[in-house]
């Protein structure tokens, strides 16, 4: 007996052939663009934020019942009919199906059903510029089911409803993807319930309306956002437009992409490109933060007025912001930009002196350090003043912060016992501070003739500046009087590149040049490959063919 279209147990339509939404099972998230224009929606309160940013994308995986503590009793075979219905709701072709299916088996509906219910409808309307009309009603229907039953959610299926309903568009649900407005019945219901689940505080004080670049700060301001970063909607801020972007917005982007190592090439283009359409707004300090991402992501923008628009600020502010000065030529050092100009004041003896009894002169004594480090090893041409001998300091006297951080996540340790075993402990020293202050992971000595020295009977260090070179040559053809080399093993951790990316970060990609311009020979052993070995024995048969690749030898035979 063929049982009716509506019921449980009838079986769940094909989708047509050709249909361009996404399918059951399928992850949807709304496109970039719909997520900014909620931002920037003309009318909107802070608290509406809250819709938006309460969860990251909603995943298919996320909406199963067993994600919200209401398996059926029973477990695995006797939860059939909830999840027969979900399969019904993640295959349905039209909101009216949608509809449905929850109305027609109300004793089998669940909570975690319309988060799916609703994933569901955007999918299907995501892939229309505009719904039916004749589906408007149906649109409506499920929007009150949403509100008639959403007092028996728990809290977690009230945040991904009201996250989605946020992305859907204004009642009644008709996916202009331009965001619900405050007195949206579905949104109110749902904020209602979120807060009715709170603890209870005193009424907070009313909140100014958001607009445009406010909304975008108040979002990357957001707590929850700094603990998740969404790249999918850090990239959609770059389409904003001009007027709607302010210098602390940009900041904050600035910021987001440094600290998460993000590097978008667009909006990196977006913000070089804010930086010369508004210099003569914009202060030495803010442009110091502005300029962090593109030294740190290893990235020179394409804007062609890049550099004279930092050259001319730099000439403009830097006897005002001593350390935005410094900060702002740390990030040109480590994209290999340094304008002589600049360099010449932060040398002269008058900065020398003014900044040497202030609070920040060990950092800036620092950079300067490195700077003339640099002036040393990649600028042959340069003939204006240096950092005097007295004033220089070890560069990096510690491993840097992200890899004391993230030691225990670290290959060393196991590339220690590896060289070890494969070496012996004489053969190699570790942690070692080479100058003028750059830390190497492994430190090897190596005859001319390839065999591995014990480091004892060895100056492991190379001198600085490098002796037989002309000034800024180093790297060309290092010269020194002691024929023997120094090998230095360079481990290339996940952290040390830019996020999804193979390009490493400015600050290691400036030490393995300038390690490299000073006379080492550089080994890198890059995660991946480390990665990839399965215990000490691989590890070691991996290290010894890296070893015999430059030519090494050790052991018995050699020496």
């Amino acid at each position: 007996m063929r049982r009716p279209r509506g019921e449980l147990g009838s079986r769940a339509p094909r989708p047509t052939e050709g249909a361009t939404c996404a399918g059951p099972g399928e992850s949807w998230s709304p496109s970039p663009n719909s997520m900014l224009r909620v931002l920037l929606a003309a009318q909107a309160s802070a608290a509406q934020l809250s819709g938006l940013l309460l969860l990251p994308p909603i995943q298919p995986f996320c909406l199963g019942p067993s994600k919200w503590g209401e398996r059926p009793p029973g477990g695995g075979p006797h939860a059939g009919p909830a999840q027969g219905l979900q399969r019904l709701l993640e295959q349905a072709r039209s909101p009216g199906e949608l509809v449905r299916w929850l109305g027609q088996n109300p004793a089998k509906v669940r909570a975690h059903h319309y988060p799916v219910a609703l994933r569901r409808l955007g999918q299907l309307l995501g892939s229309q510029p505009r719904p039916p009309p004749v589906e408007q009603t149906s649109l409506q229907d499920l929007s009150q089911l949403i509100i008639r039953n959403c007092p028996s959610f728990d809290i977690h299926t009230i945040h991904v409803c009201l996250h989605l309903a946020v992305l859907l568009g204004p009642p009644p649900l008709t996916l202009s993807l331009s965001g619900f407005p405050s007195d949206a019945p579905l949104v109110c219901a749902l904020e209602r319930e979120r807060r009715f689940r709170l603890p209870l505080k005193p009424p907070p004080p009313l909140q100014p309306v958001l607009r445009g670049g406010q909304r975008l700060e108040a979002a990357l301001s957001c707590p929850h956002f700094l603990r998740h970063p969404q790249q999918h909607l850090i990239r959609s801020l770059a389409e904003a437009r001009p007027e709607e972007l302010t210098p602390h917005v940009m900041v904050r982007l600035a910021q987001h992409l440094a600290r998460h190592r993000l590097r978008e090439p667009q909006l990196l283009e977006a913000i070089a490109h804010f930086l010369v359409v508004q210099e003569a707004q914009l202060s030495s300090k803010v442009v110091q933060k502005l300029v962090l991402p593109f030294g740190r992501l290893n990235y020179f923008p394409l804007e062609q007025r890049f550099m004279p628009c930092l050259e001319r600020i730099l000439a403009r502010e830097a006897g005002a912001a001593p350390l935005a000065t410094v900060n702002i030529l740390m990030s040109l050092c480590q994209l290999r930009c340094l304008p002589s100009r600049a360099l010449q004041f932060v040398f002269s003896p008058g900065f020398i002196s003014h900044i040497s009894g202030t609070p920040h002169a060990p950092i800036v004594r620092r950079y300067l350090s490195l700077l003339d480090t640099a002036v040393e090893l990649e600028l042959p041409g340069y003939q204006g003043p240096r950092l005097p001998r007295r004033q220089k300091v070890p560069i990096f006297p510690q491993p840097l912060i992200t890899d004391r951080a993230r030691c225990k996540y670290s290959h060393k340790d196991i590339v220690a016992e590896g060289l070890r075993q494969l070496l012996g402990e004489e053969k190699y020293r570790q942690d070692l501070t080479v100058p003028p202050g750059y830390s190497t992971d492994f430190l090897l000595c190596v005859s001319s003739s390839g065999a591995v020295l014990p480091v004892r009977t060895q100056d492991p260090f190379l001198p600085y500046p490098p002796r037989s070179c002309p000034q800024g040559q180093a790297a060309s053809q290092p010269t020194t009087q002691d024929p023997a080399q120094r090998v230095v093993l360079m481990l290339q951790e996940r952290w040390h590149f830019c996020r999804d990316s193979r390009v490493l970060l400015g600050s290691r990609a400036l030490r393995e040049r300038h390690l490299g311009l000073l006379g080492y020979q550089l080994l890198p052993l890059p995660f991946e490959e480390l990665e990839s070995q399965r215990g000490l024995h691989q590890l070691k048969s991996y290290l010894r063919q890296k070893l015999q690749a430059l030519g090494l030898r050790w052991g018995p035979e050699g020496g």
